[in-house]
């Protein structure tokens, strides 16, 4: 007896079965192909800071070099120490009033003192002084008298202002008026120029 052959499959099973392979293949992922998909995806997110130009060094090549840091305003010459041309005696000189600015625009500050000696009575005339610190000096130095003791003024409403000095000078009309009452008033300034205070006179001198 014959055996009986085995059934064959039609051939259109064997084209359904053919076609669901390749589909499943692509639709179902199995398990090791998302473990591999995650760590790929992983490093990729471990490296991205490594490859991106840090903040510090991204706004320097944007912007260029760091700006220099500002230099400091140069120091005003200070009173203290400072031998004043005024004739004092027994006194001792002292400054009643100061003001600093830059008087020749060579940006360093100059100080202007008023100074007169340290009488208990009567009304001792006043000095006016230009001081400057030179390069490597520990003293400041007078380098200008723009008011001398000796011509009676008291000074009063004084300022240094937009590179110039300005005062009222209170003074007097003759040797014989004492000095405990001024007569006279008068407002000046002082600018340098070519060298040297040059002084004008606003208004002119009135009676007080």
């Amino acid at each position: 007896m014959l055996a009986t052959p085995p059934a064959q499959p039609s051939r259109e099973t064997l084209l359904v079965q053919h076609s669901a392979v390749p589909e499943l293949a692509h639709t179902h992922t199995r398990p090791i192909h998302w473990v591999a998909t995650a760590a790929a995806v992983a490093g990729v997110i471990a490296l991205s800071p490594l490859l991106q130009p840090g903040s510090a060094t991204a706004a320097q090549s944007a912007g260029g070099p760091a700006p220099k840091p500002a230099r400091a305003a140069a120091a005003p010459p200070s009173t203290t120490g400072v031998t004043f041309p005024v004739q004092c005696g027994p006194l001792k000189p002292v400054v009643v009033k100061k003001a600093s600015g830059d008087l020749d625009g060579d940006g360093r500050p100059e100080t202007v003192a008023v100074v007169h000696c340290d009488g208990s009575m009567g009304t001792p005339p006043d000095g006016v002084y230009v001081l400057t610190g030179a390069a490597g000096a520990t003293t400041p130095r007078v380098v200008a008298t723009l008011v001398a003791p000796k011509d009676r003024y008291t000074v009063t409403d004084f300022a240094v202002r937009d590179g110039a000095v300005t005062a009222t000078l209170l003074g007097y009309s003759s040797s014989d008026v004492p000095n405990c009452c001024p007569d006279l008033k008068e407002g000046v300034k002082w600018q340098w120029r070519n060298g040297a205070f040059v002084r004008s006179t606003p208004g002119r001198a009135r009676g007080v």
